[in-house]
């Protein structure tokens, strides 16, 4: 026996790491060019999930570093929120295919307005990077590119909501596709808009209505707030002519939860026009046998006509001269509108409910409100509110005054006597 081979039997082992906490090493590898075995710089870790062996490397020459990523891993796997080398690589693309799956799963409303968001502001920015590049830097670049291209602070929150959404999908799968939730700064919004419609410009609305389907549709929105989506896809068999009344379907309205509300006169009058001669799967709202997806132009026309918004070019603010022109006739440029919109009618009719004395809790029922404050936003003040307002505070001015000098008067006999 050698000399060599006493020394190599006597030299100490490198101690084994106990059962179940993982190894690290440096992997060996052969040179392309020298065809050379060679080892890593960098250290490796690995650890079992499930019974299978997982490498992952730790991109660093630091044993220190090594240990600390191992003992992350072995505590994330043994809590059951692992996520494995994999969420590095995961991309954004993934992640919002997995928000619109579950979108589709829960048959959400918001689907179809969620994949054009992505598709014209999302996707371009963000399309090509993976989840970990989404850094505060980046979802600041983002914002400052919106304004730029005029966005609404309102608007940029709800497609950052939408993206922040796709993470913490994201982060709550098992095995997680992302390691963190990227830190989403919200903007500040305006006021909510304090639109409504007075009872002389609900006149003029329906005077200057020229369609039936469309007069039907104000009527039912400024007699009981119904969201427009409600409306549009009312059947024939949800109306009752002989209850007289609307039901609205679970599934069929924002929160979820059916609703049914009498009908006044004039909606019952008006919808027993849109009901005749239809089936019970039919529609209400039609126009040529065709169901009514989109009336924005016709909506905004018929404001015109009543003189509650107007048509203008955005580049050279000039107004529409043709009802039936959709473009500038000189820059050729989609026309903008300015005025009445079709919510306002829900606000409008939201506020009148309560002016009328209908408890809070039966005007919820109908409108659809689930929470108080929401309701609060709905239920806004005028000018003539606050007109009544200090009206009432002067008359209980004038009012305490008079009897105070009355009180006042009263006492000077008395006062008088005893002197």
């Amino acid at each position: 026996m050698t000399v060599e081979t006493i020394l190599e039997a006597t030299k100490p082992s490198r101690p084994r790491r106990e059962r179940g906490t993982g190894g690290i090493f440096k992997p060996k590898y052969r040179d392309r060019h020298s065809r050379q075995m060679r080892e890593s710089r960098s250290f490796w870790i690995q650890y079992r999930v499930n019974g299978q062996a997982v490498r992952e490397n730790t991109r660093s020459d630091r044993i220190s570093v090594a240990k600390q990523l191992l003992q992350r891993r072995i505590g994330e796997v043994n809590s059951g929120q692992w996520s494995g080398p994999k969420a590095e690589k995961t991309t954004v693309v993934e992640i919002m295919e997995a928000l619109f799956r579950d979108y589709r799963i829960n048959e959400a409303k918001s689907l179809a307005d969620s994949e054009c968001r992505w598709r014209k502001h999302l996707e371009p920015a963000f399309g090509r990077m993976r989840a970990i590049e989404v850094t505060s830097d980046a979802l600041d670049g983002y914002i400052d590119a919106r304004k730029a291209e005029g966005a609404e602070n309102g608007t940029i929150n709800r497609e950052l909501a939408l993206l922040r959404r796709a993470f913490y999908i994201a982060y709550r799968s098992r095995p997680r596709k992302v390691f963190e939730v990227p830190n989403f700064r919200m903007l500040k919004e305006n006021d909510p808009r304090p639109g409504f419609v007075s009872y002389e410009e609900y006149s003029q609305l329906c005077r200057s209505c020229r369609e039936p389907w469309l007069r039907s549709l104000i009527a039912a929105a400024y007699s009981f707030g119904f969201r427009v989506n409600e409306l549009l896809t009312l059947r024939i068999r949800q109306i009752d002519l002989l209850a007289r009344t609307i039901r609205l379907e679970p599934g069929t309205t924002k929160n979820g939860k059916a609703r049914e509300i009498k009908m006044t006169e004039e909606v019952y009058r008006l919808f027993c026009a849109c009901v005749f001669g239809k089936s019970a799967e039919d529609f209400v709202f039609t126009r040529h046998g065709n169901p009514i997806h989109d009336f924005r132009w016709t909506w905004w026309r018929l404001c015109v006509r009543a003189g509650l918004g107007q048509l203008s070019c955005p580049r050279c603010s000039k107004l529409a001269i043709k009802e039936t022109e959709r473009r500038c006739s000189d820059c050729s440029v989609m026309l903008r509108y300015s005025g009445t919109i079709f919510h306002d009618l829900r606000r409008s009719a939201v506020r009148n409910m309560v002016r009328s004395g209908i408890p809070r809790s039966v005007a919820m029922r109908i409108s659809g409100h689930e929470t108080e404050s929401i309701f609060e936003r709905y239920n806004i003040g005028s000018d003539e509110d606050l007109a009544e307002a200090a009206r009432r505070i002067e008359e209980h001015q004038k009012e305490a005054l008079n009897s105070h000098q009355a009180s006042t008067k009263q006492s000077q006999p008395e006062q008088t006597l005893a002197n």
